[in-house]
């Protein structure tokens, strides 16, 4: 008899003292996170986890991921630049965490924060709101964005898709 493993579910949690203190924010209006237990992977850094998270979605789902983040009005670069992740630009990247940040057109610069654990999988998200605008627009897309993430990580660290090494 095969017993099949169950396939890894991602649960919101508070967002880590570790995730706020590294903001470069000037004030989160907004912030989530999701966590999920994954294989043992020591030689996988936190960067390396984000690139599998968002850099290993499917090719639809990075391009309405991509679509999403411009109608934010996020300012991204060309998604297969090597120094990025999926266009977003590291700012700051140690082994056991990485910060994602972008400026934006629309008055929402946003970041992502990804944290490995000895066998888990955190990502957060937060974001600035300097108008109404911005509040408005992050309001009709949260919903959806608490929806993507949970099911991003869940594919990430899913253990058939462990054997993928995505690029340093």
């Amino acid at each position: 008899m095969t017993v099949v493993a169950a396939p890894p579910r991602a649960r919101q949690v508070d967002v880590p003292p570790a995730a706020r203190a590294s903001s470069a924010l000037p004030r989160l209006d907004y912030a989530d996170a999701f966590l999920v237990e994954c294989p043992p992977a020591p030689d996988r850094t936190a960067e390396q986890w984000a690139r599998a998270t968002l850099e290993g979605a499917p090719a639809a789902m990075r391009n309405r991921l991509r679509w999403g983040w411009f109608a934010l009005g996020l300012k991204l670069g060309p998604p297969d630049a090597a120094e990025l992740v999926l266009g977003w630009p590291v700012r700051r990247s140690t082994p056991d965490s990485v910060r994602l940040g972008a400026g934006s057109r629309l008055g929402m610069p946003a970041e992502l924060y990804v944290e490995r654990g000895a066998d888990t999988l955190l990502i957060a998200t937060l974001v600035h709101q300097r108008n109404p605008l911005a509040r408005a627009l992050w309001a009709s897309v949260a919903p959806r964005h608490r929806q993507v993430v949970p099911s991003l990580l869940e594919r990430a660290a899913s253990p058939d898709r462990g054997d993928r090494r995505p690029r340093a």
